[in-house]
């Protein structure tokens, strides 16, 4: 059988002839990452073939396709690569990335009063663990003072974690870290379809549970405290992500009529589920509204208050989905859209997560580009909020027009900026930095994406009969909107125009409001009530909604100067 041999690591493998290059390098530890889940599209598990060994690979070809120059130098992607002979590849040394992630989010003020309490019995010098009144554990000794909890936000893409002391409301100390199932899968779509096997959900399971546990006991050695003392975990996350943290199959969330299968209102035994607090821990899970409107929104939610606001709120938390909940004076309507994976960077000519090298915020003027990268560092990418803006600019600049399309070569604008813009086997691109471009089904990546969270938006007001001047403010949730400006959400269209002035960004309100739920329990209840009484908007039975999504498209920007003429196509 062929040797596969990872050059840099040290690591060789015999596998079966046909096995493909990504999947040897799974088996022999070695890190490749694979957001699009091996289906060709995402270009990201690049590697380089060493000379003499092409005889040893058969190339197949998915829809992602590398430059000339690339395959020339002999670079091939790892998913596309089936193994027939021996071979020799190197593969980049990347390590735990150290992602650029909203750890905290804002919350309302909670009363102190936990599902979780410890009575000490001077007679019998013992203390009960008790949770809403039900005995956990009887411990030896007056253990009263060690209480502990911890708030997780199972993203999508990243996961954070914050310890808190039941005795007093304090938060001791937060850990983030990348979720490592996007390194299989990107999105949530991908991601069920890999987690429906069995092999995929005990693969999807084990590295989250392990990176949970992992960021836990940072918490505690930096705490000084024992695991033990962790009596309970508040997981925040959408439907899927709490699926997966169960040990539970995701197969029921991918298909039509969507059953949401998983037990969110009871809590469950941090043994059952492999987290590493007390031996009598509960998890609790949020109620979730349905299978993409899950209990991240549920949190956020109660985070921001809704059901006590007066007047009209909109509250979006924008990433690979888009979840959008509409309150009217304590009437609450959801939904959910699916953005697809281009707000994180991937299925994007030179995208990259959050990581140092980012380029994070862009600004054109003038025949310029000024860009800020993540950390200060050479660029080396573009990451969600980065994309954005370059977006965004291109528009505002009329680089290019309503439907996305660059200016044509030979005209005014392109000669200003020709520095920048470039075409290669007659298609344009521009360029940002020296291997930092952005390229024409980039921009139409973005327009999808955008155009999904718009019509989810327009048609929920519809719905409601409701205008966008009816809503008196907006809140803007989760992760990679805190890295979002609210000029280039406008320019977009992403929101409408009049709601420039009315956007607050909330943060990550998934932990937050985890941790609401950790410190007070009638927050269980206020939630479950809310998500019982709960308008949930299927967009997919809308017959409006295409017609809505096709009008969001397009940029709105209005061309002052130029005309179509001077637009590729």
């Amino acid at each position: 059988m062929p040797e596969v041999s990872f050059v840099g690591h040290n690591k060789h493998i015999i596998v079966p002839e046909g096995t493909s290059l990504l999947e040897a390098a799974r088996q022999a530890g070695v890190f490749i990452e694979s957001p699009c889940n091996r289906e060709g599209t995402c270009g990201k598990c690049r590697v380089l073939l060493h000379p003499g060994y092409l005889a040893g690979v058969y190339h197949e070809r998915g829809s992602h396709t590398l430059s000339a120059e690339d395959e020339q130098a002999g670079y091939l992607l790892s998913c596309q690569v089936s193994i027939r002979g021996d071979v020799r590849v190197e593969v980049p040394e990347k390590g735990q990335l150290l992602l650029k992630i909203v750890a905290d989010g804002k919350c309302r003020i909670v009363k102190l009063d936990p599902l979780i309490e410890k009575t000490f019995d001077p007679e019998s010098g013992t203390t009960a663990v008790t949770s809403g009144g039900e005995l956990l554990v009887t411990e030896i000794g007056d253990t009263t003072a060690n209480l502990y909890g911890v708030a997780i936000d199972i993203g999508t893409t990243t996961l954070v974690a914050a310890l808190i002391d039941l005795n007093t409301g304090e938060r001791l100390g937060s850990k983030a870290a990348l979720n490592p199932q996007a390194l299989h899968a990107q999105d949530v779509l991908s991601r069920i379809k890999l987690g429906s096997t069995v092999e995929g959900l005990t693969l999807l399971h084990k590295e989250l549970l392990q990176e949970l546990n992992r960021m836990i006991g940072v918490l505690v050695a930096s705490a000084k405290i024992n695991r033990s003392t962790i009596y309970e975990a508040v997981l925040g996350g959408n439907t899927t992500m709490l699926t997966f943290a169960a040990g539970a199959s995701p197969s029921s969330l991918g298909k039509y009529p969507y059953r949401v299968e998983l037990n969110t209102i009871s809590s469950y035994a941090s043994a059952d589920i492999g987290l590493q607090i007390a031996d009598h821990g509960q998890v609790c899970f949020p109620p979730v509204a349905s299978a993409y409107v899950g209990a991240d929104i549920t949190a956020g939610i109660m985070a921001a208050d809704l059901p006590r606001l007066k007047g009209v709120t909109l509250f979006v938390d924008i990433g690979t989905n888009g979840e959008m909940v509409l309150a009217e004076n304590g009437k609450i309507t959801a939904t959910s859209t699916a953005a697809g994976p281009a707000f994180e960077g991937m299925n994007i000519s030179s995208g990259m997560r959050a990581v140092a090298g980012a380029i994070e915020k862009v600004l054109l003027g003038n025949g310029t580009v000024a860009v800020h990268t993540i950390s200060g560092a050479c660029p080396l990418g573009l990451c969600g909020s980065g994309l954005l803006d370059t977006v965004a600019e291109l528009a505002r600049e009329e680089i290019i027009d309503r439907n996305g399309r660059f200016v044509k070569p030979g005209s005014e604008l392109f000669a200003m900026w020709q520095g920048n813009l470039e075409v290669e086997q007659g298609r344009t691109r521009f360029r940002l930095a020296e291997n930092v471009i952005l390229t024409q089904q980039d921009i139409r990546q973005v327009q999808l994406a955008k155009a999904a969270v718009r019509a989810g938006i327009d048609m929920m007001l519809l719905t409601c009969s409701l205008s966008p001047e009816d809503v008196d403010r907006v809140y803007i949730a989760g992760s990679f909107g805190a890295h979002l400006q609210v000029s280039s959400l406008i320019t977009l269209g992403l929101l409408p125009e009049n709601f420039a002035d009315r956007v607050e960004f909330l943060g990550n309100t998934s932990q937050s409001g985890a941790a609401a739920f950790l410190l007070n329990r009638d927050i269980r209840s206020d939630a479950a009530l809310m998500v019982a009484g709960m308008t949930v908007l299927e967009l997919s039975r809308e017959a409006a909604f295409e017609k809505i999504f096709l009008k969001a498209l397009p940029f709105p920007q209005l061309l002052k100067q130029h005309n179509e003429d001077h637009y590729g196509v």
